[in-house]
């Protein structure tokens, strides 16, 4: 009934929404806001961030969950940053656990908008990537999904754009994204944790944090390597950049 209802929504919903996008690019950039999410900057403000952390706790918490969600749903520059600032903030475990909800609450509703209401300018925008994440749904419905949400052969708001010209349920969208992201957002999370801990200069070598970094970089293959190994043994293709790119 929500699907119905959504899909002949009036026009001046399509405006506002655009509109509703339109500012918070203008206010992101405007404000300097995308100056704000750089590693330099993140270590010179953690002490005072986490004094305010201390004193406005659940402000601060839900502040940062709905800037997240913001960035994620209007594709805006950051994300990567702001998942480090999770770890370097909040520690490991409420950092992921922020990350995690509001990055698959993010593309959700981007999946959403594109989906009931600009399905046509989608269309035609994502060009032949569609016909590929139609194929790809099709022949393996939410694994295809999860493979390239682990992998990330796909750039994520393409993979939200394409998901909305699927017949791909929402509901099931949301929890396959979020499963499939989970990994990667653990690794960063776990990587701004450690960089948080860099007080000194020699705290640079520390095993904590050589370790973090290490498994950042093989991360992209490793997970690569697994999914590939499960897709053959359930008799489907492997998935590969070069692959993807050559289709697209």
């Amino acid at each position: 009934m929500l699907s119905g209802l959504l899909t002949y929504m009036p026009s001046p919903w399509k405006m506002a929404v655009g509109l509703f996008f339109i500012v918070m690019i203008f206010l992101f950039f405007s404000l300097g806001a995308h100056e704000y999410l750089t590693l330099e900057h993140l270590q010179q403000s953690k002490q005072r961030f986490r004094e305010l952390y201390q004193s406005h706790t659940f402000a601060v918490i839900s502040g940062f969950f709905l800037l997240y969600i913001i960035i994620v749903t209007v594709n805006l520059p950051g994300a990567a940053i702001m998942t480090l600032a999770a770890g370097t903030l909040f520690g490991f475990w409420i950092g992921l656990v922020l990350v995690s909800f509001a990055s698959s609450i993010g593309c959700t509703l981007s999946c959403m908008v594109a989906r009931y209401l600009f399905r046509d300018w989608t269309r035609k925008k994502l060009g032949s990537w569609y016909a590929r994440i139609n194929e790809g749904i099709k022949k393996e419905g939410a694994f295809y999904l999860f493979t390239l949400r682990i992998v990330s052969v796909i750039p994520l708001l393409v993979v939200n754009l394409g998901m909305a010209l699927t017949s791909m349920r929402l509901i099931t969208f949301h929890w396959v994204s979020q499963l499939g992201m989970l990994p990667g957002s653990a690794v960063l999370v776990n990587a701004g944790r450690q960089l948080g801990e860099i007080n000194e200069i020699s705290d640079i070598l520390s095993p904590g944090l050589i370790i973090s970094f290490a498994i950042l970089a093989v991360f992209p293959l490793a997970a690569k390597k697994i999914v590939n190994f499960v897709r053959v043994r359930t008799g489907r293709e492997q998935v590969t950049i070069q692959e993807e790119m050559r289709k697209r």
